[in-house]
């Protein structure tokens, strides 16, 4: 775990913002990273070389991706603020490996057409803004046929979620769907000294590696995104119970258990990713 460092290892962010006219804005949930060393350690995970395209979501000012671009990879930064993005314009357009600045928000871009478009995978990189950690996760796996690699900076609460299992209170729908569709572990922790404002929670940085396929067999994604999310639902009904949020005939659903050697009366949170595999997959062919 990161401590509080010396002040010689701060970035003076808040004299840059008010330099460039810039506060944080509060719609966009904005924590500005200063510590350089966690910068630092942030490249190190990506493992990159100059044959690889890192995409940067929401860079800000840059502290980032002047290192990013540094490693001689090509970076494509999404900023959704149109001042920062001609900051970033600025700074960094006579890169020769700064490919692009795509203003828009990043749960609106489309990672598949990107790929297309420049003809190679990416590695994804952010700093994510708390209140869009969870759909952009859920974003970038539904695109993950594009993708090899993300390192995120998450709120330590949902990076807990994440690589927690069965029977653990964090365990959830998006500790399923992580696990089914990448390694994940959690590299470091960050104190709230490390950003600018400071937000009143720790950070943790985790790396998802992308599996060439998924890590249970699933006949059905679409599917057994509806079977987990039911039956997460209501986490103080049984499963045979919660399920019935997905408007199958009863019977259907018992049968199913049945087939699949669960107990009727275990809760959601007690199976394990293979047991959902295999109850998605018994669902799916008697419906």
């Amino acid at each position: 775990m990161l401590t509080k460092r010396k002040k010689h290892y701060k970035t003076p962010i808040n004299r840059q913002l008010q330099s460039y006219g810039f506060s944080p804005l509060k719609r966009f949930s904005q924590n500005f990273l200063t510590d350089e060393r966690v910068a630092g350690k942030i490249i190190d995970a990506l493992e990159l070389t100059a044959d690889d395209t890192v995409i940067e979501i929401g860079p800000g000012l840059g502290i980032l991706t002047e290192r990013l671009l540094d490693t001689g990879a090509k970076v494509l930064a999404i900023e959704i603020d149109k001042g920062f993005a001609d900051i970033l314009d600025k700074r960094f357009g006579n890169r020769d490996n700064f490919e692009k600045i795509i203003c828009q928000d990043a749960l609106k871009v489309s990672y598949t057409e990107l790929s297309a478009k420049y003809g190679r995978k990416f590695k994804v990189v952010s700093n994510l803004p708390y209140n869009i950690s969870t759909p952009m996760i859920f974003k970038l796996l539904d695109e993950r046929e594009v993708l090899s690699l993300l390192v995120l900076m998450l709120q330590k609460e949902v990076a807990q979620r994440i690589v927690s299992q069965p029977d653990a209170k964090e365990y959830g729908v998006l500790s399923v769907f992580v696990q089914l569709l990448a390694d994940v572990r959690i590299e470091f922790n960050v104190p709230p000294s490390c950003f600018y404002p400071a937000p009143k929670v720790y950070s943790s940085v985790v790396r998802f590696d992308i599996l060439q396929r998924p890590r249970v067999e699933v006949d059905d994604m679409e599917f057994f995104k509806k079977v987990v999310k039911a039956s997460f639902g209501q986490r103080r009904k049984t499963l045979f119970n919660a399920l019935k949020a997905l408007k199958l005939p009863v019977l259907k659903i018992r049968s199913a258990l049945e087939l699949s050697q669960i107990d009727l009366q275990r809760r959601g949170e007690t199976l394990t990713l293979e047991e959902f595999g295999i109850l998605s997959n018994k669902l799916k062919k008697i419906v």
